[in-house]
C-alpha cells in the first residue's frame, strides 16, 4: 500500500537503518512533543509501575505471577499450575497468538508503540536519559563527532553508567518473575559462592540488556521480532495504522512566500520532514505502511504541531486505514475480523470449562504389578496399589479415598496416611478390601472418589479390582 507514485515501492526494498554498503545508519530521532506523547507516558509510566511491582505482590504468601520454568513451577494471578496442566498452557498459547492476530487485523501494529516492553523502556526510559544527559538529535551528533575531550567522556560515561545500572534493575526484575522476588534477595545479600548460578544469571541478563538498550536499539523492532515481520501478512487495506493521508497531503510542497499561485502545492503536506526526524525507527511515514513502523505516533504530533501553525487541520497523519484514507469507509469487521473472533471465543470457551473442571488433587491409582489378590478370612478381598497424588496447590491437603456406588469398602494405607504437601507429588501404597458379596465379576471396574478434609470432592479416578471367578 503504497501512498506516494511519485516514490513507488523503492524503500520497500533497502531498510531506513542501512546504507547500500551494508553499513547500519545510527538513527537520532528528535525529541517527540504533544498530546499522544504525553498519553504514551502515562500509559508507560502505569506499565512500568506494574511491571517493577508484580514481584512484591503475594497471595497467601506466594508471588501472584512466577514463571519458574527451570523447577517447573508456574503461578499466574496467584493460582498455581503444575506440568500436569500443560494443556491449558498449550491452549492459552493459542489464545494469545489469535488474540494478538485478531488484534493487528484490526488495529495495526499498536502494541509495539504503546505497550510492547522493548518500545517503553527504550523511548521512555533510555532515550529520555540520553536527551537529558546530551541533548535533542542535532546535539547529539555533534557529540558523537567531537574529538574526546573533557565534557564528551563526562556525558558519555555518565550516560552509560546509567544505562547500565538500569539495566541490572530491569535484569533482577526480569529474574524475580523467574525465581521469585525472595530467591533474588538472597542472591542479592548473601555470599556469591552459596547462589554463583544466579549471579551467573544477573551478569548475563545486564549485558543483554545493555546491548538491546544501547547498541541494537531500534534493531530489535524491525530486525530481529517476528511480530514485526509478520505484520505484512496479517495487515490489510481495513487494518488501522498509523498513516499518512495521502487524498489530502498530495501533491507536497514547501511553502514560499513569494510563490506564483500555480507554483504553489495543492496538498496540505509542506514536505517539513520532521516526521521522519522524529521517527525512532527512521522511516517516511509518507511512503505507506511499513514492517519498521511501531505506530509509536510521535509523527502523529509532529505533524499536528506543523499543522496548526501553518493554518491547516490537524490529522494530515493519523491512525486510519487505507481504505479509510482513500474511500472514506471504515469498516474493520470483515469475513476474516468475524471468522478469528468466533475461534478465538471457542478456544476462551475452552479454556475457561477446562478451568473450571480443574481438580485441585491430580490422582492415580495402579495396582502393584506382579501381585494377585488377596482372599482374606474375613469375607473381604483385597487388592495392593500403589497411588499417586499430584497437589496443584500452594498448601498441604490431606486425602480420604472412597469408592462409588459400592458400601463396606476399607481402604488399609501401609504407613502414613494419604496426604498431599503443596507443589508436590506425593506416593504410597494402600489395601482396597471390598467385601466378597460385592464383587459379581473377575473384574471390576472402581470409581475412587477422592475427599478433602471439608468433606467436599475434590478429584475422582478409577482403576481395576481383581477377585475371583464367582
Amino acid at each position: 500500500m503504497s501512498y506516494n507514485d511519485d516514490v513507488g515501492d523503492i524503500y520497500r526494498d533497502k531498510l531506513a537503518t542501512v546504507d547500500k554498503s551494508g553499513k547500519r545508519i545510527w538513527i537520532y530521532p528528535k525529541k517527540p512533543k504533544g498530546r499522544f506523547y504525553d498519553y504514551r507516558k502515562w500509559v508507560s509510566y502505569f506499565l512500568l509501575i506494574v511491571l517493577f511491582g508484580m514481584p512484591f505482590v503475594k497471595v497467601n504468601g506466594q508471588p501472584f505471577m512466577l514463571f519458574n520454568i527451570p523447577e517447573a513451577k508456574f503461578i499466574l494471578f496467584g493460582i498455581y499450575f503444575s506440568p500436569q496442566d500443560f494443556h491449558l498452557f498449550v491452549i492459552a498459547m493459542l489464545i494469545s497468538i489469535l488474540f494478538i492476530v485478531l488484534f493487528t487485523v484490526v488495529y495495526g501494529r499498536l502494541f509495539c508503540g504503546w505497550v510492547c516492553p522493548q518500545t517503553i523502556f527504550m523511548e521512555m526510559v533510555f532515550r529520555r536519559i540520553e536527551y537529558w544527559i546530551e541533548g535533542d538529535a542535532n546535539a547529539q551528533k555533534r557529540l558523537n563527532k567531537a574529538p574526546w575531550n573533557e565534557q564528551k567522556i563526562l556525558k558519555k560515561g555518565a550516560k552509560h553508567a546509567l544505562f547500565i545500572l538500569i539495566s541490572v534493575l530491569i535484569a533482577h526484575t526480569f529474574l524475580s518473575y523467574i525465581i521469585g522476588v525472595d530467591e533474588v534477595w538472597r542472591i542479592i545479600s548473601e555470599p556469591i559462592g552459596q547462589h554463583w548460578k544466579g549471579f551467573v544469571a544477573m551478569v548475563i541478563f545486564t549485558i543483554v540488556f545493555y546491548g538491546v538498550f544501547s547498541i541494537l536499539r531500534e534493531q530489535v523492532c524491525t530486525t530481529i521480532c517476528p511480530y514485526g515481520r509478520l505484520q505484512g501478512v496479517m495487515l490489510d487495506e481495513n487494518s488501522l495504522a498509523v498513516a499518512y493521508d495521502f487524498v489530502r497531503g498530495e501533491p507536497r510542497g514547501k511553502i514560499r512566500k513569494k510563490a506564483a499561485p500555480e507554483e504553489t502545492p495543492k496538498g496540505d503536506c509542506v514536505d517539513c520532514g520532521l516526521c521522519v526526524k522524529v521517527c525512532p525507527t527512521g522511516i517516511d511515514i509518507r511512503n505507506g505502511t511499513q514492517l519498521e513502523c511501531v505506530n509509536c505516533t510521535a509523527c502523529m504530533d509532529a505533524c499536528d504541531e506543523v499543522m496548526t501553525k501553518v493554518n491547516r487541520p490537524q490529522g494530515l497523519i493519523r491512525i486510519d486505514s487505507y481504505n479509510g484514507i482513500k474511500e472514506g469507509s471504515k469498516s474493520m469487521f470483515n469475513t476474516r475480523v468475524i471468522a478469528y473472533s468466533i475461534v478465538l471465543l471457542a478456544l476462551i470457551g475452552l479454556e475457561s470449562f477446562l478451568f473450571a473442571s480443574r481438580s485441585s488433587v491430580e490422582t492415580l491409582f495402579l495396582r502393584t504389578p506382579g501381585m494377585l489378590y488377596q482372599d482374606n478370612d474375613d469375607g473381604y478381598i483385597s487388592n495392593l496399589y500403589n497411588y499417586q497424588l499430584i497437589n496443584k496447590t500452594t498448601e498441604e491437603v490431606k486425602v480420604t479415598f472412597e469408592i462409588q456406588d459400592m458400601e463396606g469398602v476399607l481402604f488399609q494405607a501401609i504407613g502414613q496416611q494419604p496426604q498431599t504437601l503443596s507443589e508436590t507429588t506425593s506416593e504410597g501404597a494402600i489395601f482396597i478390601k471390598i467385601p466378597k458379596e460385592q464383587l459379581k465379576d473377575r473384574k471390576t471396574r472402581l470409581k475412587i472418589n477422592v475427599i478433602g478434609e471439608d468433606g467436599t470432592l475434590i478429584d475422582e479416578t478409577t482403576t481395576s479390582f481383581l477377585g475371583p471367578v464367582q
